[in-house]
């Protein structure tokens, strides 16, 4: 939904060039500045231009190293890539494709401004596929009332001009694109994924159910998947614990397939157990069912609880399940104050003084059915509470017994390598440690024991990447690895929406983010950690030389632990 570079202004911005090509110095910087470009004393990173008597270093994003264009007047005289961290030259460059360094360029005509979606660059005969086009129309609604509210307040602060066009499509527009695109075309270029109730009798239904929740009770889970066996069903279990749950399978003389991925279709009557994580399993008719740890453990991330609605069901830790009524002012011995009306069975009415709202929380159930109402001047709740004391105590065991492993059995170079940062971290001195290692070997998983031992000391941690793509990868394995504890992983990059990135600083700042990964965007100047107290370093040598001086006054600081997949890296070297 974000508006960007039309495709046609894209192209026309586009240039190369050449040595030998005329082209005046001082033309080429101010077009590339309206197309985004940032001048800087040094150029290091993508979108950075600088000028130095008869010499421009450029790095468009589209290149793998910046350049170095020396000129003879108004004419290219040479063309070479340099390296960005020595700034030395390194080969000669015959042409430089020169493109946009921003996605949003307002591009202005006698119209207004003008911009283009993500739509105008898809191929001719490219599919697009919308999972729950409902769903999708409703975020978007809500982020431009967002945006709308916040452009409004930022023009009255002056910090916009007026008439500042809106940084997001609204969906109507998005759909009348959609549309024009779809015109005139034969083939099917358009896909809608949708649930039962948002079809409305139209598209093709597919008889899927959802797959029965076990809550932690393996011993019903083994029990129902004997039964689908003998009644030749095909059973997949994609789950953090696969090796784990194989040979509790096995030893109830149930044969599973190897785990590993699936090549070809599970025969009749088999269960294949798959490592991995999904957010749900389903049953397709008699053929085929998926199980993942959402049904076996109800280990599944909550969304953050919103405001509560009149309607919504909570629980109060002394009297149980009620209804949320809605609130309610009155007036007690001349003071008025508010309360929350809770509903409880029998139509009972409990009034709780909104200082007391700490007794009351949302009320999050294994299924989907309403739950019952408890009553109220009853020892039921009491009963309740107790018999779940006892039956959690039997599930707190089960599951040490089955999560009391890592993943991954570790290799005697990690063990020493864990043991060995965990005990500098322990020392008063700050840690400054490098773990060296091929790609595979297992940098990651040492550099998740720190991470997770800093965070039980109730220290932030910071990971320090050179890509968006690196960031992206540690991101999605910390947030796998961690999901089932109640910590808050984030990701910072030059790529984060404004909205977001706003909110991991406010984060940061507040120690609500106990994780992030990034690239050198977490060390400008306005990123402030309430407590950091370990520091992740990946493929340093790929950092600049103004990365590098602030890395090394973050050492001073806090333990720092760098990971290199380069045989002698240049820091050791040294």
């Amino acid at each position: 939904m974000s508006k960007t570079i039309p495709h046609r202004d894209f192209l026309e911005a586009c240039h190369i060039l050449k040595p030998g090509v005329a082209a005046e110095p001082l033309e080429l910087l101010r077009r590339w500045q309206s197309m985004g470009y940032e001048a800087e004393d040094v150029v290091e990173v993508p979108g950075q231009m600088s000028k130095r008597g008869g010499i421009i270093d450029v790095f468009p994003p589209c290149s793998q190293l910046p350049v170095r264009i020396e000129f003879f007047g108004n004419q290219i005289e040479s063309m070479r890539c340099f390296d960005p961290e020595s700034q030395r030259s390194t080969s000669p460059a015959s042409s430089l494709i020169v493109t946009p360094a921003r996605e949003f360029v307002p591009i202005v005509d006698s119209s207004g401004v003008v911009t283009g979606s993500v739509l105008d660059y898809l191929g001719g005969d490219a599919l697009l596929v919308l999972d729950d086009p409902e769903g999708i129309g409703l975020a978007i609604t809500r982020l431009n009332e967002e945006a709308q509210e916040l452009r409004a307040t930022k023009m009255e602060r002056g910090e916009l001009p007026l008439e500042f066009p809106s940084p997001y499509f609204t969906w109507e527009e998005l759909e009348s694109q959609m549309k024009e695109r779809n015109r005139g075309r034969k083939g099917a270029l358009f896909l809608a994924l949708a649930t039962w109730d948002a079809a409305q009798g139209y598209g093709q239904a597919l008889p899927f159910i959802r797959a029965q929740s076990y809550g932690s009770q393996l011993e019903r889970f083994i029990k129902t998947a004997k039964q689908m066996v003998e009644q030749m069903q095909r059973v997949v279990v994609v789950s953090h614990q696969a090796n784990r749950l194989a040979e509790l399978l096995q030893k109830e003389d149930i044969h599973t397939s190897p785990v590993s991925q699936i090549e070809q279709i599970p025969p009749p009557g088999s269960i294949t157990v798959l490592q991995g994580s999904l957010d749900g399993g389903w049953l397709l008719d008699d053929r085929l069912t998926l199980i993942t740890d959402v049904e076996l453990f109800g280990f599944v991330k909550q969304p953050r609880a919103g405001r509560k609605r009149p309607g919504d069901y909570v629980v109060h830790v002394d009297h149980g399940i009620a209804r949320f009524h809605g609130l309610a002012r009155m007036s007690s011995e001349g003071v008025e104050r508010e309360y929350l009306v809770l509903e409880y069975a029998a139509g009972d009415r409990l009034y709780v003084p909104t200082e007391r709202i700490d007794r009351v929380s949302r009320y999050i159930g294994a299924g989907d059915q309403a739950p019952h109402l408890s009553r109220l001047r009853t020892p039921e709740w009491q009963r309740t509470k107790n018999r779940v004391k006892e039956s959690v105590a039997e599930i707190a065991h089960e599951l040490l017994d089955l999560y009391a492993a890592f993943p991954y059995m570790e290799t005697p170079d990690q063990i020493e390598a864990i043991m060995t940062v965990k005990e500098d971290m322990e020392k008063a001195k700050p840690m400054d440690r490098l773990i060296c290692g091929d790609v595979g070997y297992g940098k990651t998983e040492i550099a998740l024991r720190a991470a997770f031992k800093a965070l039980m000391d109730n220290k932030q941690v910071a990971i320090l990447v050179p890509t968006t793509v690196l960031a992206q990868q540690h991101f999605i394995t910390f947030t796998e690895r961690l999901q089932t504890f109640p910590l808050r992983v984030e990701m910072l990059s030059r790529f984060c929406p404004p909205e977001k990135e706003r909110e991991v600083l406010e984060g940061l700042a507040d120690g609500t983010v106990d994780i992030c990964i990034g690239t050198h965007r977490l060390l400008q100047k306005d990123v402030t950690f309430k407590d950091l107290g370990l520091v992740i370093i990946d493929e340093e040598q790929q950092f600049g030389v103004v990365q590098k001086e602030k890395l090394k006054q973050i050492r001073r600081e806090v333990d720092t632990l760098a990971l290199s997949a380069t045989p002698i890296p240049r820091t050791l070297q040294i």
